[in-house]
Parts: C-alpha cells; structure tokens; sequence
C-alpha cells in the first residue's frame, strides 16, 4: 500500500509526523497533492485542550483545515481541473439533503463532515481527496500560502455578512490574531467609518494599525475614549478568551451588534444579561462559513485586503510539532504559522 508523510495529533500537546497510507479517492473525488497548510486557532484548541467543544481527539487525527493544493492527476479533468492545478479547499463537506442544506445555509449542517476534525483527516500531509465542489481554482499570480489563507478570509468575509455593515458605522474588532486583521480589513471595504483594535498583545495591536485600523490598543478602555464613551456600532469579537463575549457586549453602543466569531478556551463564556438587555443589542453566533471563496479570491486579486503580512513563519512538514508549539507561545511576532508541504 502506498504511503504518504502526515502530522497526527493523538492527543493534547502530541503531534507526531508519522508514514499513512496514502488517502484513495471515492465517489468522484479528486486527489490532491498539499501544498501550504496554514496552522489555525481551533487547530491550536485541538492541540491545548485535545478537542473543539464536543469533538474530541479519541483516535489519531491530521488536522489542518487552511489549505491549499494541486490536482494530483487526471481525475479533476472533467470538471475543469487538469493536473496541476492550484486550488484553495474548502474543508466543509456537508451532506446537501437536510433542511439547512436545501435553504442554502451549508455551514449549518448538521451532519457536515469537516477536513481536520474527528470524522474527516484534514490537510497537514502529502496527499489529500476532496469533492470537485470543495476545489476552487485560483488566478495566476497566487501562491500556495495566498491560497490557503483565503478560507480565514472567507471566515472574515461571511462574519460582515451577518453583521449586516451599514455605511460608516464605526466598527470595534476584538482580538488582532489572524482572523481580527482580516475583520478589519474587510470591515474597512464593506463601508465601515472607523475600524478600531483591540489586543492584550502589543505586537498585534501594531499589526492592526498597519493592516488599517483607525488605531488599536491592548486595552478595551480604549473603545471608550475612541467614541466618546458611546461604543461601536458593530463589534467583531475574534478571542480565544471566555471573556471575549462580555468584552464584546462592553464595547458596543446602544441597539448594536456583536458577531461572536472565536472560540473560547475551556468551551464556556459568561454574559452579564442586564448588560446585553439594556443595550438591547443583537447577537449572532458564527458557524464557519457559506459559499464565500468566490469573494475571497475577488477581494485578494483586486488588493482589496492584503493577507501577506498575516503569515510570518514558515515550517516544513517534518517539524509540524514544532510549529504547533511555537504559535501556542506566541513567540516572535507570529501571528500565523505556514506548514511548506512538497
């Protein structure tokens, strides 16, 4: 049996790049060969706590769900993918028959199968098969790591969507990792007036002002002094902290929204229901993402939002466990860990 190179984790603080068998193809799918992984926040709970909410690492997984490939071979042909081809994979394979799927809302399914959580191996490994429809080609001119960061940027893309951006409204993003610079970026391009940042890190908060916020601090007081002690109108909270929601909740205005877009260590956060009553504010929970790459691939072809700076460290394959433990530390200024594959 063939074999290929993958990182697997067995359980929190436990990653080993071990020989797999090489995936085979089914049902129409394409074999892909990886070429950039990009090291997530959720992959990061996986590796601290051994699980995300109700899934839990019972048996060796290959996480990664940012990432980038080329068709392997033939197979992708028919539907317009030669060998050869680079294209961003979406990790969601939901199930298009139950009722989220038939009202268009895929990212709600319940029975979605997901590329780098239990049930489905994700991308940190040679060789990944994927359906036709989770494979968007990409323009000439994009490489491997532009690639694999358009799904957080789709992620940033679908939570302005429910946020429902008004022209200039003012906009606070909670949290300055990867995902807030792209929060703010896109919030700048969907009409925001001011787009202000904050993180208890200050190389991120630095980040924040060169990616285009107004200003950005390690300290929410800031929000306060930014609007005159009114608050944002929208706020984009993009924490891994079980505060993150209540610090949400503190930094919009009167009647605004909060889109909760992280993921809290430990699986529980706290509200203060008088606070969130008397703003009467309107709170939305994101679950992943829609169809959104077509955007994402427009918005970074035209320079709309610039993902470059966001990936500052590069690891290959073999030292996967290495990487994991570097962006836990937060060392250096990183603020996202590529994995080179190939």
């Amino acid at each position: 049996m063939a074999e290929m190179r993958a990182a697997l984790i067995h359980k929190a603080h436990d990653i080993r790049v071990e020989a797999v068998p090489l995936p085979e193809p089914r049902d129409g799918e394409v074999l892909l060969r990886v070429r950039a992984v990009g090291v997530c926040g959720s992959d990061l709970h996986y590796y601290r706590e051994g699980g995300v909410g109700s899934a839990w690492v019972t048996s060796p997984l290959i996480l990664g769900h940012e990432f980038a490939a080329e068709v392997a071979d033939d197979r992708g042909r028919p539907h317009g993918l030669p060998a050869g081809t680079l294209v961003a994979v979406d990790p969601a394979r939901p199930c298009g028959r139950c009722e989220w799927c038939l009202r268009g809302d895929q990212n709600l399914c319940p029975d979605v199968k997901f590329a780098g959580t239990p049930g489905l191996h994700g991308g940190l490994a040679e060789y990944h098969a994927a359906p036709p429809d989770a494979l968007f080609p990409v323009p000439d001119g994009f490489d491997p790591a532009t690639t694999a960061l358009l799904e957080p940027l789709g992620v940033a893309i679908f939570a302005l969507d429910l946020a429902r951006l008004r022209p200039m409204d003012t906009v606070a993003v909670i949290g300055a990792g990867p995902i807030g610079l792209l929060l703010l970026q896109v919030a700048r391009e969907a009409g925001a007036g001011r787009v202000w940042t904050i993180d208890p890190i200050g190389y991120r908060a630095e980040a924040a002002k060169r990616l285009g916020a107004d200003d950005a601090a390690t300290n929410l007081r800031a929000v306060a002094g930014w609007t005159n002690g009114r608050g944002a109108d929208v706020v984009l909270e993009a924490t891994n902290s079980p505060t993150g929601p209540e610090d949400a909740v503190a930094c919009a205005a009167v009647g605004g929204r909060v889109i909760l877009v992280g993921i809290p260590d430990g699986d529980r956060f706290g509200l203060v229901a008088s606070e969130v009553r008397r703003k009467a504010l309107t709170m939305k929970w994101q679950r992943r993402m829609g169809h959104v790459y077509p955007r994402a691939i427009q918005m970074v072809q035209a320079g709309r939002v610039n993902v470059g700076p966001i990936a500052t460290h590069t690891f290959p394959l073999d030292r996967v466990p290495d990487a994991f433990r570097f962006q836990n530390a937060y060392q250096e200024g990183v603020l996202k860990t590529m994995i080179e594959i190939g």
